[in-house]
Parts: structure tokens; sequence; C-alpha cells
């Protein structure tokens, strides 16, 4: 999904940004929320991580319109101390929510070394690297997990799913590093996830030691950016009759380098790690060089601000729908580069 497409139009960050706000504000958004919608989703295409951009878009304005999710939503602080904080969502997109959930956590981090924000009563949050990048640029260290009410629950299907592909919540960590890229992991728990279906079926049985750690990935984050949040409170009753695409939770986890030790001394030895790794290491098969999770996202960044994004048929898809549904010109028509 995220590998770059053959067949595309290339369309300025500048136009995608404004496109995405238009679309963001008619689906009911406030200015403020639409602005940061179209950024967050904007800077998924520029890193070249298509599973988590415009084509989310329609969907969320879609539920917006219908009343699934609260277009204009009244994000409150209901628990606070001084590592923590929890956000009632008041039933809109996670992604308003978690930004102001992971600034506060990053203030807590730089007062006592660790934050941790929590949001609930909300829906889709998009890439957990969203928040764990905005922890990496305060200096910190970032984790992030989503976890969704009712995961876990096949009842009623059959035959029974198999548990080997069991459930598909974001999970982020970001590590800040010197002269090297910063180390980003950002992915869905299940390592796995790609391989289901035709062809597939019998690898659970051949390598089922990758599969029993997956399940322990996806549990974990599952109940950590889900039942930690208090979504099943009894209040998450009404919120999700009220809200019913509101039925997710969240978490983010800030650690200040500074707090621990000198902060370019961590850097030194993540900088180190990077440059052993390929200087010492063949590639794995099918690459040229090796690299840690972020580096292809920071070169692909660059790429996309000096020659314009790469909109595959999918993005391309994504944003006539959007046009047609809402009514505002396409972006490439606006500001694509030639």
């Amino acid at each position: 999904m995220n590998t770059p497409p053959d067949d595309f139009v290339r369309v300025t960050e500048e136009a995608e940004l404004a496109f995405l706000e238009t679309c963001f504000r008619r689906a009911g958004m406030e200015a403020g929320n639409a602005a940061l919608m179209s950024r967050l989703l904007t800077n998924s295409e520029l890193r070249g991580v298509r599973s988590h951009g415009i084509g989310w878009a329609p969907g969320y304005c879609q539920q917006m319109r219908e009343g699934r999710l609260n277009p204009r939503p009244a994000v409150q602080v209901v628990h606070e101390n001084p590592t923590t904080v929890v956000l009632d969502g008041d039933g809109g997109l996670g992604y308003i929510a978690m930004v102001q959930a992971t600034e506060l956590a990053i203030a807590k981090a730089r007062q006592v070394g660790i934050g941790m924000g929590l949001v609930r009563h909300v829906g889709h949050y998009g890439a957990a690297g969203h928040y764990t990048r905005m922890c990496l640029d305060a200096g910190c260290i970032g984790f992030s997990v989503q976890g969704f009410r009712h995961d876990g629950d096949a009842r009623g299907r059959e035959p029974k799913p198999s548990v080997a592909f069991n459930g598909y919540p974001p999970m982020s960590f970001s590590v800040p590093a010197g002269d090297e890229p910063a180390v980003v992991l950002d992915m869905v728990a299940h390592v796995l996830s790609g391989y289901k279906g035709e062809g597939f079926d019998d690898l659970p049985a051949k390598i089922p030691g990758a599969f029993f750690k997956s399940i322990g990935l996806v549990a974990v984050s599952t109940l950590l950016g889900g039942a930690l949040t208090g979504f099943t409170l009894p209040a998450g009753d009404a919120a999700q009759a009220r809200w019913p695409g509101a039925s997710m939770g969240g978490m983010v986890l800030a650690i200040d380098l500074a707090s621990v030790l000198p902060p370019e001394v961590f850097k030194a030895e993540v900088d180190r790690y990077a440059r052993a790794l390929r200087e010492t290491y063949a590639p794995m098969p099918g690459y040229d060089q090796v690299l840690l999770p972020g580096a292809i996202e920071e070169e692909t960044l660059r790429l996309h601000r000096r020659e314009g994004i790469r909109f595959g048929e999918p993005e391309q898809q994504s944003a006539r729908r959007l046009s047609e549904y809402l009514d505002v010109p396409l972006p490439w028509e606006t500001g694509a580069n030639p």
C-alpha cells in the first residue's frame, strides 16, 4: 500500500492543504480543526504513507455530515495529575483530541520527566506516528496506540475467524537521533496483517511464533489505547449512542530525554547504532541499503516537497469523491506541478 505509485499526477503541498481544509470545513468542522486535519493527512502524503493520507478523508467527511461523528467537539479534561491527563473527545475525530493530549503529555514530561495523555469517546485517530513525531519534535521519546471498543469480539461470524489475524490497532514509537534520521516505527500492531488471504493460509502453521507475537502486540496495543482510556465507563455508552462513530480511545506517552541524561549523549548512541547497522550488515533481500524505520519517510518528504506529492489512482479517486461530494475543485487542477 505504501509503495510509490507508478502512474500519478503531482500535487503541491499547498494545493493538498487547501483542498483538504476546504473539504473539512464544508463537512462542518471549524476552521482551526479543519486546518489541523488537513495538515496531518498531508503530512502522511508527504512522507509517502499512502495508507493514512487523503484516502481516509471521504469517510471522515461523510461520517460528520451524517451525524456519526461530531464535527465540532468540545474536548474537555476529565482527569489530571502530575504525570497523566485524560480527555473526553466529545464524539469527534481522534486527531483533534489526540493532538491536545500529546501537547499536554509533552508539557508534563518536561516538568517531571514523563507524561501520558489519554483520550476517550473519539473516532479514528489516523497514523499513530502523528503523535509520536510531536514528541520527537519536542525532544522526547514517544509511544502511541489506539484501541477500538468491542475489538476482539467475533460473535456471530461463522466459521470462527482465526485468532492469528485478530485486530489491527495503530502503534508507533519515535526515538530522536542526532545526525542520522530519527527512528520512527509507525505501523499496525499486527506485523503480519498484510499476509492474510489466498496463498497465505498456511502461514500461521508454518511460523506460529511470529503470529503469537503479533497476537500479543495487538492485545497490548488494544488495551493500552482503549481500556486504559476509560471508554467503557458508564458515560461511554451514552457517548457512543450519541456519536456512533466515536467508539475508540487513544494513548500517547512522552519521555523527556533531558530528564534522564544529556540528550546529545543519547542521540550519539542512536547515530552509532544506525551507522553500525548500515556499515556492517547486508540489506534485506531486494533492497540496496540498510535503513531503520523512518529514514525512507524522511527521504520521501524531501522529494515530495521538492517535486510535488505523487497522487496515484487511489489518491485521485479519493480526491474525486471529495470534490463531487463537497463541490471543491480538484487539487491537481488548482495547484499541480507540471
